[in-house]
């Protein structure tokens, strides 16, 4: 072989060499899901769909809002998403209209497997998560800002704030808020948010005790001659479009004449944007956090 040979065919093995690599490299982001499928995305999504209120919330609290084009109906917190196109729920999910935003991703809730598989089929990357407990709204922060590459820190950052918050909600209470019995009314019938939630997380954390164990579930329904035997200090209700207080539990067994926290008016009803608050593990939970434990200083007995 000739020398000008030679030198052409190791050209062209430095430029398979060169190239290779760049075809084989991993995409330039990798995040799981939590049902186990993989998004995988050669840059930083710009359009975002968010199906699940808690998520959106927390694509705000890092500061990329901007990301997003299209959420669920119930997605109302910031205030500034009133003018984003709203594409049905997580489980019953506007297929068409999810399509026609052209988005990079669309970040669902478990647990709707066909909407997840549509859309995948379809072409758009779908990241599925649970946001259940303290810890998975801490993961589920760091999931999305490596999702959006966002700065190294940024999820910790955050996480930091809403873990002081807490702590300060915490620190609040006066002495003989703490160690009180709580009953929350997560729904009608009544279903309970016991110590295995969220929401028993915090109060456990501001120093109340459920009535509701963690053997019982999160969110176990009840009997109401349950919660009259426990006769909890305070009650607590989120209420949005669940219907007053008194329609409620006065049509419960013995409340009316025996449940103590009902007779004194030691009763926290939340309405509105509270009642979404207090209702939802996304990063608002330090807010959260500040509602209930103004509700124990103010009902304590």
């Amino acid at each position: 072989m000739s020398l000008v040979s030679r030198l052409f065919f190791a050209a062209l093995l430095a430029l398979a060499a060169a190239v290779a690599p760049a075809r084989e490299a991993a995409p330039a982001i990798r995040v799981v899901g939590d049902d186990g499928h993989a998004v995988q995305l050669a840059a930083a999504p710009q359009r975002v769909v968010s199906l699940l209120p808690s998520l959106t919330e927390s694509v705000c609290a890092l500061d990329a809002c901007a990301r997003l084009v299209g959420v669920d109906r119930y997605s109302t917190w910031p205030p500034s998403l009133a003018q984003l196109p709203r594409l049905g729920g997580g489980h019953d999910p506007d297929i068409e209209a999810t399509l026609r935003l052209r988005p990079d991703v669309v970040l669902m809730p478990m647990g709707n497997e066909r909407g997840a598989a549509r859309l995948r089929e379809l072409g758009v990357p779908v990241l599925a998560l649970n946001m259940r407990t303290l810890d998975e709204v801490r993961r589920v922060l760091q999931t999305l800002a490596t999702l959006l590459a966002l700065p190294e820190g940024t999820a910790e950052r955050e996480w930091q704030r809403i873990n002081a918050a807490v702590d300060a909600a915490a620190a609040s209470l006066p002495q003989r808020a703490r160690g009180v019995r709580v009953f929350f009314e997560a729904a009608p019938g009544p279903w309970a948010a016991g110590e295995a939630s969220f929401i028993g997380e915090l109060l456990t954390r501001l120093g109340a005790r459920n009535i509701v164990t963690t053997e019982m579930g999160p969110f176990p329904r009840l009997s109401p001659e349950f919660v009259l035997r426990a006769q909890p200090d305070v009650i607590i209700v989120p209420n949005r479009g669940m219907g007053s207080i008194p329609s409620r539990t006065y049509a419960y067994p013995g409340w009316p004449q025996a449940m103590r926290a009902l007779k004194e008016g030691r009763v926290c009803m939340f309405d509105g944007e509270e009642s979404d608050t207090i209702s939802r593990p996304s990063p608002r939970i330090a807010e959260a956090a500040r509602l209930l434990a103004r509700c124990l200083a103010e009902k304590a007995p």
